[in-house]
């Protein structure tokens, strides 16, 4: 047993920096777009998860999950899905801790994605990026 979770660590830390190169850039974008251009914090939240997406996709798929020889037009769909699904846990909890938490905008989008990204390290490894049944 203890081998198998040794064998799981290269992957988790690839996803973790991975996500969090993505979570950067979707930090970043919101920060950019309310404070330097006025957005309101959940439309600017929606830019930065479109524009975090493409980082994550393709940094789980060619390195995190290589090795499971997952198909990019397989993988895609699912890892939309999933991370659609994830958006829409972050953005009804942000928006939920906007209104009643009097927190500061960026300090609870750090929160929400921290949260969300646990939810879908679990998702992505067993489901998004699995590779194709042999035949």
């Amino acid at each position: 047993m203890p081998t198998q979770t040794v064998t799981h660590w290269p992957t988790l830390a690839s996803f973790v920096l991975v996500g969090c190169c993505a979570a950067a850039v979707h930090f970043a974008a919101v920060v950019w777009l309310v404070a330097g251009h006025g957005w309101l914090p959940l439309l600017a939240n929606v830019a930065g998860w479109c524009l975090a997406f493409c980082v994550s996709f393709l940094g789980q798929w060619r390195l995190t999950f290589r090795s499971r020889q997952a198909r990019w037009q397989d993988a895609m769909p699912r890892f939309l899905t999933l991370s659609l699904a994830g958006f829409a846990m972050n953005e009804t909890a942000y928006a939920a801790f906007l209104r009643w938490s009097g927190v500061r905008y960026d300090v609870l989008l750090a929160l929400v994605l921290l949260g969300v990204a646990a939810i879908t390290y679990v998702l992505s490894s067993r489901w998004a990026f699995r590779g194709s049944r042999p035949r």
